[in-house]
């Protein structure tokens, strides 16, 4: 009898603990809200301009009328930078090219190599018939 009272007492503490937290997180969210509010607030002020800047944002300049020296460095500088890239690509690219070209050049001299490794292989595994004994085993 007496696991099952101290079964249902564990079983009322935690439910009276639940309860209190509860109550507790319930109580806490005012405060948050309030927080969550003012940060939203802020926000809103980071996010949102003045009137008088934003009329000065949206004011575009004619068609016509000459370009600020900012913007012409800016456009400069972009002109720059895609010149400077097609020129690393261009390069890149000749280079891939030459190194081609160079490993092409060079074929008959690997293959001369690859012939006499292999001559050399067979000279040392020649068993002293012919052909070598590759081709010539005796199967007992």
């Amino acid at each position: 009898m007496t696991w099952r009272q101290a079964l249902l007492l564990s079983c009322f503490s935690a439910v009276v603990l639940l309860s209190m937290l509860r109550e507790g997180t319930g109580a806490s969210v005012g405060t948050t809200q309030a927080a969550e509010e003012e940060a939203s607030e802020d926000a809103k002020q980071k996010i949102f301009m003045q009137e008088s800047e934003a009329s000065n944002f949206l004011k575009r300049r004619g068609k016509r009328s000459p370009k600020s020296r900012d913007e012409v460095n800016a456009e400069n500088r972009q002109k720059l930078r895609a010149d400077e890239l097609r020129r690393e690509y261009y390069e890149e690219q000749r280079n891939e090219f030459e190194n081609f070209v160079e490993e092409q050049n060079d074929a008959p001299e690997q293959e001369e190599r690859s012939r006499e490794a292999v001559e050399q292989w067979r000279q040392w595994h020649y068993d002293g018939l012919y052909p070598s004994y590759l081709y010539n085993r005796h199967h007992i």
